[in-house]
């Protein structure tokens, strides 16, 4: 087993990460950025170190002062968290390089799933559908134009190493190809320094169904089921759900072995996300490969019981999967909400500050995932979620029941948040029925 662990990350994930750190006796290291001082993780873990100014870009994302922390303390092993480098291929492979164990897949694994038009290729080896598409790198606006038109508008641009819902672009008509190319490439450029762009067939109203996977060293591959994740605004999730209610038992069976296959084509290891989308025929298409945790892995680990990122800890230690596929239970109906410090009343402002009250729900059924406490400070230069709050029912009605009461117990004084807005989201006809689809948010609640 590792002996201790360095979490590459802040907020409620890092948290997340060091208590399951303690539950197997791991010694942590937190790192923090000089305006995170004072933050939970911090307090939370064996030792901390600060490696650099606010910035992402001077702290957590700053390799060489991460891997000297790492270095200082004696950490022997690294948890990316989500975000900032858990999907950056070189971090990874510096880390291995320095005999520090990245937990996570093997960097080429990252470098190869990360890029859309490279992992799009090896699934259709793999006989899993895949949304017709094309890599544009070198390809000239003519060209570009031809292939858009075969494959047939409405067309999606997005950043070949994209993610997070940056650099995307919706194209339906021809005449606003060419203003768009331009600014997905700008897009691309500015968060992922490459510009290279693929273009793909836009499925229309379709629902965001992920799988999630665990595959050991040995061999051994486990999927926990899939989430909905079709609530968004922006590409950005807002809510997610297990089990989806579009599935059937014959369509959830058939995107799970795919899930399978595409761990087998990539030659996969440790806790990895499958993403499809599903159309109104009940087609599914293969849209990318997550190749670290997820914001929303509790979801998973409520419906199941299984501990993912305790699993990811044990894959990255050697030992093999604790769960046999047979062993695996999937029990009630589970969602999740990320609650956020925004404003959405002003187009989902940012509202950072200091939290001067705070009152967190509680009750059978609901688990929180947070980094916040009462006097905390809220920076500008980070993702605004604020805490996570999961719920399970034994059905899907009794789930939103207690979502809707924990929501209203929730307190968070002091900033704007997005909780009014959860509400109206969850007490929605249509959300209640199921009758939803990624354009949900856009047309129905802002």
């Amino acid at each position: 087993m590792l002996k201790k662990v360095l979490i590459a990350n802040r907020g409620e994930i890092a948290v997340r990460i060091i208590r399951a750190c303690k539950e197997l006796n791991i010694k942590t290291v937190a790192v923090y950025s000089d305006i995170d001082k004072d933050s939970l993780h911090t307090k939370l873990a064996d030792e901390a170190v600060c490696i650099g100014k606010g910035p992402a870009s001077q702290s957590y994302l700053n390799v060489k002062n991460i891997l000297e922390a790492a270095n200082i303390t004696g950490a022997d092993s690294i948890h990316p968290g989500f975000g900032f480098l858990s999907e950056n291929a070189k971090f990874a492979k510096m880390c291995e390089e320095c005999n520090i164990k990245f937990i996570g897949p093997n960097f080429s694994v990252i470098e190869k799933m990360g890029d859309k038009v490279n992992s799009k290729e090896l699934m259709k080896k793999a006989d899993i559908p895949v949304i017709p598409g094309m890599d544009l790198k070198d390809k000239d606006i003519k060209e570009i134009k031809e292939i858009a038109n075969k494959i047939g508008y409405p067309v999606i641009l997005k950043a070949s190493n994209g993610g997070g819902g940056k650099g995307i672009r919706v194209v339906k008509q021809t005449k606003d190809l060419v203003e768009a190319i331009n600014i997905v490439k700008k897009e691309a450029k500015q968060a992922f320094n490459n510009d290279d762009i693929y273009i793909e067939k836009y499925i229309e109203n379709p629902r965001h169904i992920e799988v999630q996977v665990l595959a050991d060293e040995f061999g051994n591959i486990i999927h926990l089921g899939e989430r909905d994740c079709t609530i968004q605004r922006k590409n950005q999730k807002i809510l997610e759900e297990s089990p989806s209610i579009v599935l059937d038992d014959g369509l959830r069976e058939k995107i799970s072995k795919c899930a399978i296959k595409a761990v087998k084509a990539s030659n996969y290891t440790n806790a990895g996300t499958v993403e499809f989308l599903v159309d109104k025929s009940k087609n599914f298409y293969f849209m990318e490969m997550n190749t670290r945790i997820q914001v929303e892995h509790p979801v998973t680990e409520m419906l199941t019981g299984v501990d993912i990122v305790k699993e990811q800890i044990r894959i990255a230690s050697g030992e093999k999967l604790s769960y046999k596929q047979s062993k695996i239970n999937f029990t009630g109906h589970v969602i999740e909400v990320r609650v956020n410090a925004e404003n959405p009343s002003k187009n989902f402002m940012p509202s950072p500050g200091t939290i001067t009250g705070l009152n967190l729900p509680g009750g059978n059924g609901v688990r929180i995932d947070s980094g916040i406490y009462s006097g905390y400070t809220i920076s500008p230069y980070y993702d605004s979620m604020l805490a996570k709050i999961i719920v399970h029912g034994r059905d899907r009605e009794e789930a939103i029941a207690k979502l809707k009461q924990a929501l209203e117990e929730l307190v968070i004084e002091g900033v704007d948040t997005n909780i009014d807005f959860l509400l109206k989201l969850i007490t929605n006809d249509d959300f209640k029925r199921g009758s939803y689809d990624t354009s949900f948010v856009e047309e129905k609640l802002v």
